[in-house]
């Protein structure tokens, strides 16, 4: 699968999956969730798009990490955002793996 729509397809999955464990905590305003989402839907364009030269798993993590980082350090809620960064990343490091061209 080319990876601009792999990248797109893993963003926009990423960003639903995020605002749906985000939607639950109280206080979450409009602005939040679409912060969310599009920092995950980053997360995925990035995460099957680098040209890191490593195993595109530990790819992925390093993505997820770097584009958690600021979103972290804004809510000072480290290991919830950065966790999923990773997840998120992993996963979307071992799709582009199984299903990148």
């Amino acid at each position: 699968m080319n990876r601009l729509l792999l990248g797109i397809l893993l963003g926009v999955a990423f960003g639903i999956a995020d605002v749906l464990m985000t939607i639950r905590h109280p206080g979450i305003d409009r602005e939040g969730l679409l912060a969310a989402f599009f920092s995950r839907f980053a997360l995925g364009i990035f995460a099957a798009n680098n040209t890191f030269k490593m195993d595109p798993i530990l790819a992925g993590i390093l993505v997820g990490i770097l584009v958690s980082l600021p979103d972290a350090f804004l809510l000072k809620a480290y290991g919830g955002i950065i966790g999923t960064g990773i997840l998120f990343g992993a996963i979307g490091g071992w799709i582009v793996k199984m299903w990148a061209r």
